[in-house]
Order: structure tokens, then C-alpha cells, then sequence
């Protein structure tokens, strides 16, 4: 095994240990008892971490957890962390995540900035701002996406821009909802570049089981964004 994989291994096996350990009572008392705030931890692995149709794990398979705290007004908190590929630091990205959502009428908005840190390597740190507003048609969701990266030394002095649409349609009598991604992004990180993405999420006895179809293009030959199916195993508490 490589050294990612035996990474993710272990963590996989804290994660499973983690999901007999908890009792479901345990969990429905604690959200009983959270008052304003609302404490959520989701733990996820895949098969591969694809960011905006880039594998940034070398096509290796990767651990995600995630510590998200909202206040009942809609500003929110989030630590998100992977393990990624090789690099001079640590060989983990922690993005730093903080917000306002908020339903307004039938349309969901959310606005934030996401500061992407890599430990160790600091040199490659740099902040996001993100946009998001959804909306429901028929039985499914429709959203679109506004990423916009300030110029920054660490990423070469140059902004970036990245704007993209997604939706969701969950299948009557079934716990199976399809998904759909596409994106172009400019700058600093893109040429015109586009990503795309088609899947399938199952709700399995708490857990979130999905299976999606990535592909990007414009990527200046990249072979880190060639065509993958990534799978994901995920569950919150």
C-alpha cells in the first residue's frame, strides 16, 4: 500500500469503530439540547478528492472530516480537512470556513470565504470568497455558484475566478437522488478550464453512499483531471 492509502485506511477503520460507538439516542440528546447553536460532525472518505474536476490527491483514495457550528441566525462556522498529495508541508489541506445562509422566499443564499491552509507549507495558503444561491424545481434543486479568489502572492499575484451550476433530483419511492455539476474557472488556476460531473447518492441507514462520474477539459494536458468515477461513503452527527 502506498503512504496514502495506508493513511486512509486507518482512518476509515477510526471511522467505523466511531459509528458503532455512538449510540443514535446519544445524538438525538445532543441536538435536543444544542440551544441557538447547531454542532454537526460529518465524517467522509473517497476514492479520490477531486477539487473542480482535479484529482488533488493523486488519484488516491481520501479521508474528509468535517466540525461545522451554526447559529440559528445563519452565520456558521466550518474546519474541513483532507489529506492530499504529496507536497513540501504535511501532505493535508484545512480550509477554515465561515458564513450566512439564510432561506429568503423559495431561494436559498450563502455567502462566505474559505481560507485553504496547508500545514507546513504555508507558502500556498490563500483565501476564496463563495457565493451560493439554490432554489427548488419541481422535486429537485437547482443552484448556481460564484467562487471569487483575490490576487495573492501565494498564488501568483493574479485573481481567479471560478462559476458553476449544480442540481439534484431525488427518484420517488427510492432513497437514490441524482446530482449534476458543471463549472468553468480563469486566473490563477485556470485557462478557461471546465469540469463537469454526474452522479448518484444513496441513503443507506445513516449513511451517505455515492458514486460520481468526473471529468474536466482545458486543463493544459493535466493528467490529474482525466475522466474518474469517485466513490464516496459519508455520514453526519
Amino acid at each position: 500500500m502506498t503512504k496514502q492509502k495506508n493513511k486512509f485506511v486507518r482512518a476509515l477503520i477510526l471511522f467505523c469503530a466511531g459509528m458503532v460507538a455512538i449510540p443514535a439516542q446519544a445524538q438525538d440528546d445532543t441536538k435536543e439540547a444544542s440551544g441557538p447553536f447547531d454542532v454537526e460532525l460529518t465524517l467522509a472518505g473517497v476514492s479520490d478528492y477531486r477539487f473542480r474536476g482535479i484529482s488533488l490527491s493523486d488519484r488516491e483514495p481520501a479521508f474528509q472530516p468535517q466540525l461545522a457550528i451554526t447559529h440559528k441566525s445563519g452565520f456558521y462556522a466550518r474546519v474541513w480537512g483532507s489529506n492530499i498529495a504529496a507536497n513540501p508541508g504535511a501532505d493535508i489541506e484545512v480550509d477554515l470556513v465561515g458564513g450566512w445562509s439564510k432561506d429568503i422566499g423559495k431561494v436559498s443564499l450563502d455567502i462566505g470565504a474559505t481560507y485553504y491552509v496547508y500545514p507546513g507549507f504555508s507558502s500556498s495558503n490563500y483565501v476564496e470568497i463563495i457565493g451560493s444561491a439554490s432554489t427548488a424545481v419541481g422535486p429537485g434543486t437547482i443552484g448556481v455558484t460564484l467562487a471569487y479568489t483575490p490576487s495573492q502572492n501565494n498564488i501568483g499575484s493574479q485573481d481567479n475566478i471560478y462559476g458553476g451550476i449544480n442540481g439534484s433530483l431525488p427518484i420517488k419511492g427510492t432513497p437514490l437522488t441524482l446530482t449534476g455539476s458543471f463549472g468553468i474557472e480563469d486566473g490563477a488556476f485556470g485557462d478557461k478550464k471546465k469540469d463537469w460531473s454526474a452522479g448518484i447518492t444513496a441513503d443507506v441507514k445513516g449513511f451517505t453512499v455515492g458514486l460520481t462520474y468526473v471529468d474536466s477539459a482545458h486543463t493544459g494536458a493535466n493528467p490529474l483531471g482525466k475522466p474518474t468515477a469517485v466513490f464516496s461513503l459519508s455520514r453526519a452527527f
